[in-house]
């Protein structure tokens, strides 16, 4: 019973926040559109009994998934998501592993306060930190101003609306999501390990790619897809960093629900995104279930 009442508390989380609305999307997308408030008329009745049951899989059709193939602009903007999401993921990675590295090296009293350091942009609001960012990179921004303060630059720069826009902003938005695995890893990870490399001969930068990079290779993975998971379906940063010449799939959901009211296709959009995404979510749990299998 104490092994039951364990387990049932997450199965009934994920159920009553996963699985069931994700069970009210799907029955969405099969829907039709509908000048009515919701804008869809379902095509599963329940209060017909099997009856309705019976009649939603007499008349069931795919019309909403087999109008993305027709568009051009679904599968581009899936295709600009996964781009955009991993370029971001290897940037994040880029920045994220050095500052891990250096945690893992420092002194036992200054790693609490590098911790809260890298986790202190969680106290203040996602959407916050996002619109300081726009106040950065605008051409009358404090870059730009820095810059030609500098002589570095004769006219101001155009990045924000422009992708590289919405890589400064996942990147820096996911940054901790990245580190603290890594760091985590590298934490763990025996000394003794490197000072027998150079021992035998190693330099410092060959037994940091012969023993601390492999060691650490499961953080690097749990980190990857902490970021890249989420990027993928990130709304609020392509809106407000890479306005309208960025296309990512996020955007295209929150029009189809809110600007053109249809909710169907946008349903629809929302169940192949979830599909997308749950082949990184298989591997990122296979990942982290081979790791607890190991340290057994």
């Amino acid at each position: 019973m104490r092994r039951f009442a364990l387990i049932v508390l997450p199965y009934a989380w994920l159920l009553a926040l996963f699985l069931v609305p994700f069970i009210i999307v799907l029955k969405i997308s099969l829907s039709d559109i509908a000048l009515s408030i919701p804008p869809y008329t379902p095509t599963l009745d329940l209060a017909a009994g099997w009856q309705g049951v019976k009649d939603f899989f007499a008349a069931l059709d795919f019309e909403n998934f087999v109008f993305l193939t027709s568009d051009d602009l679904y599968w581009k903007a899936y295709l600009s998501s996964l781009r955009i999401a991993a370029i971001s993921t290897f940037l994040t990675l880029l920045v994220g592993y050095p500052i891990a590295y250096g945690m893992a090296n420092a002194p036992a009293h200054w790693r609490p306060t590098l911790m809260m350091l890298v986790i202190l942009p969680f106290w203040t609001s996602f959407l916050i930190r996002v619109y300081s960012w726009m106040g950065i990179l605008s051409t009358e921004g404090y870059l730009n101003q820095i810059l030609g303060g500098l002589g570095l630059i004769a006219e101001p720069l155009q990045i924000l609306n422009t992708n590289v826009a919405v890589y400064i902003g996942i990147v820096y938005t996911y940054l901790p999501f990245m580190i603290l695995p890594i760091y985590a890893t590298l934490e763990r990870m025996d000394a003794s390990l490197l000072e027998a490399a150079e021992d035998l001969g190693c330099s410092r930068i060959k037994a940091f790619w012969l023993i601390t990079f492999p060691l650490s290779r499961s953080g690097v993975i749990a980190g990857c897809f902490l970021v890249f998971i989420p990027a993928v379906g990130e709304f609020v940063i392509p809106a407000l960093l890479g306005g309208s010449r960025t296309l990512m799939i996020g955007k295209v959901l929150w029009e189809e629900f809110f600007n053109n009211r249809d909710w169907p296709v946008a349903s629809a959009v929302a169940v192949i995104l979830l599909l997308l995404l749950i082949i990184p979510i298989i591997l990122f749990q296979r990942n982290e279930q081979k790791n607890r299998e190991a340290e057994g």
